[in-house]
């Protein structure tokens, strides 16, 4: 194939940060209110990635606890120096910026070393006179002059003891005159130039992507004249990739240089049901500056693949059928697991939920397992066993979005009476759009997405479905409507809302197609 398909991680990806090692290389990006924490890539190509874990999967690593949705882990950065991968985040929410380090990237990795050191989207640098520098962005000295007044700043970095010494420096406020929210910067050494690459206009349809160089570490640094060097602000929300920005770099083994990016899919109008996903594109470089696709300067869904060997990597199935004795490295948890919630052994080759007074609607940890939703047309199915105790117990599948907005379908005792039921949570207001009376014993529950319309149904036999709910409008799973960074999410769930319980549900397989 001489071509690819973009995004190279569809679904909510944002925030990539990646770099080369030898003939490999490794990406990062955020997840916010999500555990574990930064999932970790492997690539050859740099178009097929191979998930090889997470950087935080360990409760001592990632505290996540009373997070609100699109809090937590920010614009993680990845960077290999000597041996040793870093990786350097935020968390928004807790105690802020650490780094962690590993040997190997597939882990363990190490505690968090904390930095006393203001703002987000922290970025480490490797000069090659043997000195470490962190940058970052910060609110702007003078203060909130204007809403996203900030500004990217510098400070060196003691490796023996991971902290930060010496002056700091203020680097550049972004390329336009009162630019807002200067954030995701990474720093580069190239042909005798330090060169800054950022962020700015926000992580909405103004986003953009600008650039700066100076011959000191410290600056002074000089925009390029013809910044941005990449955005897609000017092509209207209309455009079927929108909010392009949060980038990083690498050169290739074989000279070639490319860009990993954000940016977002809207469907039924402005909306991004499936969050800021993980983009790739090829640049050069004129007169000493970085040129994105000269004659286009644009992203495009197909895009001339890299000159590298192809290798691909061998995906999970569709279908979990619970049967390995740890979940797959695409589950995910809301905020740090605190106490034994799941399990696949208790009832082998099933997923049991324990039912806990938790809620989705908490700033907690729910009794909650899903995944990302990756594609705007989708399938997704699974058999449940639940019989609900009282009223307040609950158990099924949920689309999520946030505390705030989501879909709940779940089986429940409404009257004593055994109903399978389909709510929509919108801005924390709940509505009844569906339900049905079930028997007892499994459910077959299957959600089948057509762009912005969602379809609920059901059976008591697999294959054999019956509509709940047709065509729902699913646009509260979007950020524009929610508020927020992250994409929606899906997958099984269970509650007693409030109340101790001692039930279970049992899921005996999930599975999840992109169409």
């Amino acid at each position: 194939m001489t071509t690819f398909s973009n995004p190279i991680l569809p679904g909510f990806y944002p925030d990539p940060s990646m770099c080369r090692v030898g003939d490999d290389y490794y990406l990062v990006t955020s997840t916010f209110e999500y555990f574990p924490g930064i999932p970790i890539f492997h690539s050859k190509d740099l178009v097929n990635w191979n998930q090889i874990g997470h950087v935080l999967d360990r409760p001592s690593q990632l505290d996540l606890d009373g997070v609100k949705p699109s809090e937590g882990v920010f614009a993680p950065t990845i960077r290999y120096h000597e041996g040793i991968f870093y990786v350097i985040n935020t968390i928004v929410g807790k105690k802020g910026n650490f780094i962690v380090t590993a040997t190997d990237p597939a882990g363990p990795w190490s505690d968090p070393y904390w930095l006393e050191s203001e703002g987000i989207d922290p970025s480490l640098f490797f000069d090659d006179n043997g000195k470490a520098y962190y940058t970052g962005t910060r609110p702007a000295p003078e203060g909130a002059k204007y809403f996203g007044n900030w500004e990217i700043w510098l400070q060196e970095l003691d490796l023996s003891t991971m902290k930060l010494v010496g002056e700091q420096h203020s680097l550049w406020r972004g390329a336009l005159r009162d630019a807002v929210w200067p954030e995701g910067p990474h720093t580069y050494k190239i042909n005798g130039y330090y060169y800054l690459l950022i962020s700015e206009g926000g992580t909405g349809p103004d986003h953009a992507i600008s650039v700066a160089r100076s011959e000191h570490i410290t600056g002074p640094y000089e925009g390029y004249r013809k910044n941005p060097v990449l955005t897609h602000r000017h092509l209207g929300n209309e455009y079927p990739i929108v909010n392009v920005g949060h980038s990083d770099i690498v050169e290739t083994q074989n000279g070639e240089w490319w860009m990993v990016l954000l940016a977002s899919r809207p469907y039924g109008g402005y909306y991004r049901n499936l969050g800021r996903e993980t983009f790739l594109v090829p640049f050069t470089w004129e007169e000493g500056w970085p040129v994105v696709k000269p004659g286009k300067s644009i992203v495009e869904m197909e895009e001339a693949r890299p000159n590298l060997q192809e290798k691909r990597w061998v995906q999970p199935p569709a279908c979990d059928n619970f049967e390995m004795p740890e979940l797959g490295m695409q589950w995910l948890f809301l905020r740090t697991p605190r106490e034994p919630f799941m399990s696949l052994e208790e009832r082998p080759g099933h997923l049991r939920l324990k039912l806990r007074p938790q809620s989705l609607k908490d700033h907690a940890q729910p009794s909650f397992v899903g995944r990302r939703q990756q594609h705007i047309h989708f399938n997704a199915r699974t058999v449940m066993e639940f019989s609900p105790q009282d009223d307040h117990e609950s158990a099924g599948v949920v689309l999520l979005q946030s505390s705030r907005f989501h879909f709940r379908y779940e089986v429940l005792l409404a009257d004593g009476v055994k109903v399978l039921r389909l709510t929509k949570c919108s801005d924390s207001k709940d509505e009844v759009l569906a339900e049905q009376a079930v028997e007892a014993g499994k459910l077959y529950l299957t959600i089948d997405a057509h762009g912005q319309d969602y379809s609920f149904y059901y059976g008591v036999r697999a294959n054999e479905y019956v509509p709940l709910a047709e065509n729902v409008d699913g646009r509260i799973l979007s950020t524009d409507i929610a508020g927020g960074f992250v994409g929606a999410c899906l997958g099984m769930y269970a509650s007693s809302n409030g109340h101790e319980s001692g039930n279970v549900a049992d899921f005996d397989w999930f599975e999840y197609t992109g169409k």
